[in-house]
């Protein structure tokens, strides 16, 4: 068979989730409703805070990014998941592929880094309440947002990168419902090493954010351990409860595709596992950081009270 790449562009065919007419049409009508909630959710949460002067915060400051991130690349996998789900052909074009892989690689390693941001909010608003205001500055704000986006991008770039110099002759049938870098690899005719030794680079230097997150909790429990009184310790431990299990949720998903011998791959646990990391978290975070949080519930009545005032 003819190798190509990137100087002749055939099609790919996604392979999807399922093969029965019935359970595409199942899964089409679920993922549809969590995308919906997840948009909902999304923009509900970057609306609310931009219209309440009360959420203007650090910690609010970053939620918002984090609801673009989610909405970001949930937007870039699902409406392409569901329509692969009721059609028959399920193709996706070669630059279409790279697209998608590209912007998925960018949210997802952004995402990444401002969790570690939101980590360090809670570290500085636990561990030093006095100093908050001063250390968490508008600039300090925005060069973690910053430091967030820049490692995605060159993540993105550079992956993307050297898989269009990957020549395909096996087949063109990924054995995903979107293009991640596994499936495509599997794909090549040609050496692969050095996408492999990319990807590890820059899984080493992602970590480094789990790392960040992993050093700011250990200093926050240590903290809250010293706390002498019960509602002392349950008022710091709320604080930052939300943004823990966000963070729990997203990676322990992330580790168990990404991080885990190639011996022990399978199709069918890795690509539960994508779903949930692709489209179920984007659609938790919302409602984890909106249920447990006084201030969010808060901010929605006084919201509500000045669209709906009560009296005459």
């Amino acid at each position: 068979m003819d190798s190509w790449n990137s100087t002749h562009e055939p099609d790919f065919i996604l392979l999807g989730l399922a093969d029965s007419a019935e359970t595409q049409l199942g899964l089409f009508l679920l993922f549809l409703l969590i995308y919906l909630v997840t948009v909902l959710g999304n923009a509900g949460m970057i609306l609310l805070i931009r219209l309440d002067p009360h959420l203007h915060t650090p910690m609010y400051f970053f939620l918002t990014h984090l609801s673009v991130l989610d909405l970001s690349y949930s937007s870039v996998i699902t409406p392409k998941a569901l329509q692969n789900l009721v059609s028959s052909t399920k193709i996706i074009s070669y630059l279409g592929c790279l697209i998608q892989l590209y912007f998925f690689i960018l949210f997802a390693a952004a995402e990444c880094f401002l969790l570690s941001s939101m980590a360090y909010d809670r570290y500085v608003a636990i561990c030093k309440p006095l100093h908050y205001s001063v250390l968490m500055s508008s600039r300090l704000c925005h060069i973690l947002l910053a430091g967030s986006y820049i490692p995605g991008l060159v993540d993105s770039t550079v992956n993307v990168i050297f898989i269009s110099r990957l020549h395909f002759c096996k087949s063109n049938v990924i054995r995903h419902f979107f293009c991640d870098i596994s499936p495509i690899l599997a794909l090549s005719c040609t050496d692969t090493s050095d996408n492999e030794l990319v990807i590890l680079t820059c899984a080493a230097f992602n970590s480094l954010s789990l790392v960040i997150i992993s050093a700011s909790y250990v200093s926050i429990f240590y903290t809250i351990l010293k706390i002498n009184s019960t509602a002392g310790k349950r008022k710091a431990f709320s604080t930052c409860a939300s943004h823990l299990l966000g963070v729990t949720i997203f990676y322990s998903t992330l580790i168990f595709i990404y991080l885990k011998p190639k011996q022990s791959y399978s199709l069918g646990k890795d690509q539960v596992a994508s779903v949930f990391y692709t489209i179920v978290v984007p659609m938790l975070n919302p409602l984890i950081y909106s249920l447990r949080n006084r201030e969010v519930k808060s901010a929605v009545l006084r919201i509500c009270r000045k669209v709906m005032p009560l009296g005459n």
